[in-house]
């Protein structure tokens, strides 16, 4: 991963993912991220929209904007296309990480394991999404590899609510956590931005202290 996208990651602390249902919320939603204080978001390409709400939201201007649950070399070719700065995925899958490196973008891969994440370093990638981090143990599972693997960062993602994140953004081996619960998909139905405002804010504040 790039100096740059760790550089933004390191100063969120907290990356939103979001799994958008329709084009037409892209913009009031990345109005109610900024306003909440996010610096970057993850749209992940669960939902026939997301290239759309990756250009809307790139448009818009206000946060980064990456791509995620990106599974496939053609889906990241799609994230790339659709503008996206970064691209997470789940797992680890050589041919994502060569169509990003090839277009010059970060990609941070997901690992569930030490062999795992033995692949991604030895690959030239010491910036992973441990995913999926609560089910895997949580922070024990991130102080187990960081042992034997002080090179690693993490960025944790997966079951994390506002209650499990400031113990993994206390521990030095962690870039970011990722979560949802600050827009999710019932938010986005309702529009209720205020209350995504709001909830950003929130965790934007609880990982700066």
């Amino acid at each position: 991963m790039s100096a740059d996208a760790v550089s933004v990651l390191s100063v969120a602390r907290i990356l939103p993912v979001l799994t958008v249902p329709s084009a037409s919320m892209a913009v009031p939603l990345a109005e109610a991220l900024a306003m909440g204080g996010a610096l970057c978001a993850e749209v992940t390409f669960r939902t026939w929209a997301a290239e759309d709400v990756v250009k809307k939201m790139v448009g818009h201007g206000g946060i980064v904007v990456g791509a995620g649950t990106v599974v496939t070399a053609e889906q990241a070719e799609r994230a790339v296309a659709a503008g996206a700065r970064f691209v997470v995925s789940p797992g680890f899958d050589v041919g994502v990480v060569a169509v990003c490196r090839a277009a010059g973008i970060p990609v941070v891969p997901g690992i569930a394991t030490a062999t795992e994440l033995m692949k991604a370093l030895r690959a030239g990638t010491d910036t992973v999404k441990l995913f999926p981090a609560e089910p895997l143990g949580g922070i024990r599972m991130v102080r187990a590899l960081a042992a034997p693997f002080p090179q690693a960062r993490f960025v944790p993602t997966g079951s994390i609510g506002p209650e499990q994140a400031p113990a993994y953004l206390a521990h030095p081996s962690v870039v970011a956590v990722g979560g949802s619960w600050m827009a999710t998909p019932r938010h986005m139905q309702r529009g209720e931005w205020a209350e995504v405002r709001r909830l950003t804010a929130e965790a934007v504040q609880r990982s700066a202290t």
